[in-house]
Order: structure tokens, then C-alpha cells, then sequence
């Protein structure tokens, strides 16, 4: 069954003081942007208490209840509201923002109106109910039964009855029509819409600066300094894609060009280099020729060209096939290839030598060696000698 589309709006009526202290004008702006973020939570607690009120029900819907639970639940708000701040003292507890505040009414109100079985059913199949909660909001929205604006005018009331620190409304009052006019015009609390583009957000004065800081249509310059002015949401893809200041690696970087620069001084760096990237080609062209031979090349291909005309080659490929051009026209390069047998042969020569003089100073030090005992041993003959003498005489 179709949620009823009769009666769509709902709007309650504007809670009076009691008591009324002289001729007064009271400015009755609130905080849009929270009152729609109040209004956000009233089409899922309705569906919840829909849901929950007719489980098990053979002969009721949650269509079939959605009007009078409506009714019943802004009574319910209304009437919460109204007394939140004598409850407030007597609890001494609970939240004390006015998000938090309302979500507790509006949870309240869901929870008294679950039956017996939606009870059990909740608990033994959560998630099967949270999906035909789910399914019932999107069934509201698609029939317009509850709409926006209804909702947030429901929700500016209930803002106003429950935000006690007065943070999110003004509670002004004047003497005066006139003067109430004329503070409207510039209370902090006065209803804007957002001028940037396609944005349809909806705020308080003083919310302004904060959301066209974050606003994503909002047009601002490139980020990267180049001279487009694109929108905050577009702002990744443009620095990243088609931003003449992206960051771009040369185009010789794979031959051994480091250079990383703008995308739109890619030119002007090709023609400041044009030397050492026609270097970085020869290198890869003549691999056996000397660094001397390859700057000489160089210098044979920027007379027989024009630097600019060589510089027009962006790339690789194009700057090669130049250059292959240029030296069919030159003649082969006069490459001086190292003879790696001639060095090879120098480096043994040298590990000879260095071993035919350390097998030198080992001889030099054995014979030296060699000399001292043969000394140490003709010195302690001698000392023999002389002490057999000595006792030969004592016995004659």
C-alpha cells in the first residue's frame, strides 16, 4: 500500500511564552543549517516507529499508520521540548547538545510505539527490520509525504525550546516592529543560500565565511599557481591532467636527463639543454666511443644544425632520428675505443711487480735473520772458550 499523499506538509505552530512581558517583538531566527539537520532524523524515527508499531500485524501496514504516527509524533516533540528544561534540572543528566537532545525524543518516540512482537522480531531479526525501515523512508520520500520544509519548520521549534545556551538561535527581543525589522536585516541568524554555482546549501549569516571556505563550487585560482580559476571540486583533477604547471619529468629522463620542471617549460628547458641531451643520444648510439669523441660529436651536430631546430624534438625518438640524419650526412664518428687487452695487460704487469717485490723483502728479511743467529751462535762458542781456558789454567 502507497503512503497516503494527502496532508503532506505538516508545519507546527510557533510555542508561546506563557507570560508576556509588555508590547515585545521577539526575533525568532534560528541556525537553517542545524534546523535541517534536525529535520534529517524525523523520516527514519517515523519509519522506525511505523515499522515497529505494526509487526505482526495481518491488518495494518506502516503506510496504513503514517499519518496519525506523524501527528502523534510532533505532538510528542513538541510537548518534550517544552518540558526539556524542567526535566533537565530534575535529571541533572543527559546530553546537553541540541542535536542530541532532539535524538532522544525522537528515539523515545520510536521505542513506546514498538509492540510485543516488533520486540522480539527486532531483536531475534535486526537486520531483516532494518531494512524495511530502510525501504519505508525511501517509500516516503519517493510520495512526498513528509517534505523538507515541513520538516525543518518542525525542527526550528524544537531547536528554539531546547537550545537553552542559545547557540544556535536568537533570542532578541524589541519594543518595537521597527526595531525587530531592522535587526533582522542583520542578525547573525538571518537564512542565506550559497551564491556559488550549483551549491543549494542553506545556512545562517554567521555560517557564511565558514562554508565559502569549504564550499566545492565555489571558483578559486589553480592551486599550482597557473592562471586558470577552477572550481574547489574540479581542483584535484585539473592539477593532476591539464595544469600547464603540473610537474613533469624531461622527456630525456629515461637517457639520464634528472630534470623535473612544469609541463609548460618543457620547451624552453629543450632548448636551454639541447647540448646534453644530444649527448645522452650519442651515448646510446656509439657505446664504445670516448666521452671526448662524443662531445666533439656534439659539437659537429650543433654547427651543422641550428640549436633551435634540434631543440624542436621533444622527445626520444624524434631528437634520435635527427640526429641519425645529421651524422649520415657527417660520416662515421672517429671513435678512439679503448684497448682493454693493452690495460688488462698493464694491470697484470703491475700485480707482478708488486709481488716480485714483496717475495724481495721476504728474502732480504730471512737472510737478515739468518745473520743475526748465525752471529748470536759464533758469540757463545767464543764465550765457551774462553771459560775453558780460564778452568784449564786454575787446575795447573
Amino acid at each position: 500500500m502507497d503512503v497516503p499523499a494527502t496532508d503532506a506538509e505538516f508545519v507546527a505552530e510557533k510555542i508561546e511564552n506563557g507570560k508576556e512581558e509588555g508590547p515585545l517583538f521577539k526575533c525568532d531566527l534560528s541556525d537553517s543549517e542545524f534546523a535541517h539537520k534536525i529535520a534529517q532524523m524525523f523520516l527514519p524515527g517515523l519509519a522506525t516507529a511505523c515499522v515497529d508499531s505494526t509487526t505482526g500485524d495481518i491488518f495494518k501496514t506502516p503506510a496504513s499508520v503514517a499519518v496519525d504516527l506523524r501527528k502523534e509524533m510532533v505532538e510528542y516533540l513538541t510537548q518534550r521540548s517544552e518540558n526539556f528544561l524542567a526535566e533537565s534540572v530534575i535529571l541533572e543528566a543527559g546530553p546537553d547538545h541540541p542535536y542530541d537532545i532532539v535524538c532522544d525524543f525522537v528515539d523515545d518516540f520510536a521505542t513506546s510505539k514498538r509492540n510485543l512482537f516488533g520486540r522480539v522480531s527486532g531483536w531475534l531479526l535486526s537486520e531483516k527490520r532494518e531494512e524495511k525501515i530502510d525501504d519505508f523512508v525511501q517509500e516516503m520520500e519517493i510520495n512526498g509525504f513528509w517534505l523538507l520544509d515541513g520538516r525543518e519548520a518542525i525542527g526550528h521549534v524544537l531547536l528554539k525550546n531546547v537550545d537553552f545556551k542559545n547557540a544556535f538561535h536568537c533570542n532578541r527581543k524589541f519594543m518595537s516592529a521597527e526595531g525587530l525589522a531592522e535587526h533582522v536585516c542583520h542578525c547573525s541568524f538571518r537564512p542565506m543560500a550559497c551564491t556559488n554555482g550549483s551549491c543549494n546549501a542553506r545556512f545562517c549569516a554567521s555560517q557564511l565565511e565558514k562554508h565559502d571556505s569549504v564550499c566545492p563550487f565555489k571558483i578559486i585560482p589553480c592551486e599550482q599557481k597557473c592562471s586558470d580559476s577552477i572550481t574547489r571540486r574540479e581542483m584535484d583533477r585539473h592539477c593532476i591532467t591539464v595544469c600547464p604547471m603540473k610537474l613533469v619529468n624531461c622527456p630525456f629522463y629515461a637517457l639520464g636527463c634528472q630534470s623535473t620542471l612544469p609541463c609548460c617549460m618543457i620547451e624552453q628547458h629543450c632548448s636551454d639543454t639541447i647540448h646534453f641531451h644530444l649527448l645522452y643520444v650519442l651515448q646510446v648510439l656509439h657505446k664504445e666511443a670516448s666521452e671526448d669523441d662524443l662531445k666533439r660529436r656534439v659539437e659537429q651536430l650543433e654547427q651543422a644544425a641550428s640549436s633551435s631546430w634540434l631543440a624542436e624534438a621533444r622527445e626520444v625518438r624524434s631528437l634520435t632520428s635527427k640526429v641519425k640524419d645529421l651524422e649520415a650526412k657527417l660520416g662515421p664518428i672517429e671513435a678512439h675505443i679503448k684497448n682493454k687487452d693493452s690495460e688488462e695487460n698493464v694491470e697484470i704487469s703491475n700485480i707482478s711487480n708488486a709481488l716480485d717485490e714483496a717475495h724481495i723483502n721476504e728474502d732480504s728479511q730471512e737472510r737478515m735473520g739468518a745473520s743475526k743467529l748465525v752471529n748470536a751462535s759464533g758469540e757463545a762458542e767464543s764465550l765457551n772458550m774462553l771459560l775453558l781456558t780460564l778452568f784449564s789454567s786454575t787446575c795447573w
